[in-house]
């Protein structure tokens, strides 16, 4: 299943049934991904190609074009984020008949006739707002001779979770299982408990969990670790210890990744103090944080503007051997400069450029003003001409920053 969640709401269907003239096309050349070169490209560097081009592409056809000479496939993750990439920019172009033109062509290639593609397919659709076309795909399945199972039945239910449609979620899972045959397995369970808590409808997971019960389908630490999220965001702490006594009951006790979730949980909050205090919970019961907990808790005190916890906590982690990810180092360079301690920014900085992990624009500037404020003009000149030098195409902005330093 799919890792990512989009927030797009539903969007109606087209009421006028466009088609236009590319549409008719259906062999593209591949050099619109390398135009300037000869050489064949691998698959994964059409991939590649793709995916930078349709970060920056903004006509719909054009988009359409690059995906089609790509050949995708969801057997790779990287076509999977490409796919997404791109159907998200269409929706957003309102792009819809193309939408469906291009997934009819993708359903009817020979190498995508899988229950493994068709599910996928369905999420596409949920994303983009066209729910009505993900269920048609899950009814006609049998005509593309691939048999559902509870593997599509979960990719239906959760692109109605991306499309915001909680009402259709509930739909599906009362009547879809009986009328289609398909037997729900614990990811159906745990997708449509994830609907529920996204949803702020926790309670109705106590209803889901003894149907669980009644079906003999045991539940696992996802189960109850989604459930407790789904608690803390509605800040119902009285129903998350119940939930915690629960797993317990079922011989359940709380491991690393469900402390990590309730940390996360309360860091999101700005309850951070006592995320930190779970984590003295964890040491009584003989657990060690991972490189996620320390990641939770730098965040926390982030946001709450308690910087030198956070970076007592970053210092913890990396004494740990946990080696920060990219975000990590891009949330404590954008507090430390908003909190004015630039120093401790730069050197942050330098550990993330090293790993070529490069923070946003608007982050690189805040920290080369704030180096020129403490009359460090050298160090934020030696960055400007970092950045000239790998985002050549931002030159221009970055020379306008160098212009506006103090000269010698």
């Amino acid at each position: 299943m799919a890792s990512f969640l989009y927030k797009s709401k539903l969007k109606p269907l087209l009421s006028t049934k466009l088609t236009p003239p590319f549409l008719h096309l259906r062999h593209f050349s591949p050099s619109i991904l390398n135009p300037d070169s000869t050489t064949t490209l691998s698959s994964k560097e059409k991939s590649k190609a793709a995916l930078t081009l349709i970060k920056s592409e903004k006509n719909p056809e054009t988009i359409l074009e690059i995906c089609r000479a790509a050949s995708l496939t969801p057997d790779s993750h990287l076509d999977r984020l490409i796919f997404s990439k791109a159907i998200s920019k269409l929706s957003e172009s309102n792009y819809y008949e193309g939408i469906r033109e291009f997934l009819n062509e993708l359903q009817a290639r020979p190498d995508l006739k899988t229950e493994r593609f068709v599910s996928h397919c369905m999420v596409l659709y949920g994303e983009a707002g066209l729910l009505g076309d993900a269920v048609k795909v899950f009814d006609k399945m049998p005509e593309l001779g691939i048999r559902r199972t509870a593997k599509s039945l979960n990719a239906l239910l959760f692109a109605c979770i991306v499309a915001n449609d909680y009402g259709e979620m509930k739909r599906i899972f009362v009547e879809f299982p009986k009328r289609y045959g398909v037997e729900a397995d614990l990811g159906t369970y745990n997708t449509v408990i994830k609907g529920f808590c996204d949803s702020s409808s926790s309670n109705a997971v106590y209803s889901v969990v003894a149907e669980m019960d009644r079906k003999k389908c045991k539940p696992n630490a996802s189960t109850f670790g989604i459930w407790i999220a789904g608690f803390y965001k509605e800040e119902k702490f009285d129903e998350v210890e119940k939930v915690l006594k629960e797993m317990k009951k079922r011989y359940m006790y709380p491991g690393i990744s469900t402390y990590n979730i309730r940390i996360h949980s309360l860091c999101k909050l700005k309850r951070v103090d006592e995320a930190k205090a779970l984590l003295d919970v964890m040491f009584s019961h003989g657990m060690k944080p991972n490189k996620n907990t320390y990641y939770h808790l730098i965040h926390g005190f982030c946001r709450e503007g308690k910087m030198d916890e956070a970076k007592e906590f970053y210092n913890k982690m990396n004494n740990a051997g946990f080696k920060p990810d990219s975000e990590c180092y891009f949330t404590l360079v954008y507090f430390l400069s908003k909190h004015e301690d630039f120093e401790t920014a730069l050197s942050v900085c330098k550990d993330s450029m090293e790993k070529n992990w490069i923070p946003s624009y608007s982050t690189m500037k805040l920290l080369v003003n704030g180096l020129v404020s403490i009359a460090k003009v050298d160090e934020a000149l030696e960055l400007v001409n970092q950045m000239k030098e790998k985002f050549p195409n931002s030159a221009d902005q970055w020379n306008e920053i160098e212009e506006s330093l103090p000269k010698k």
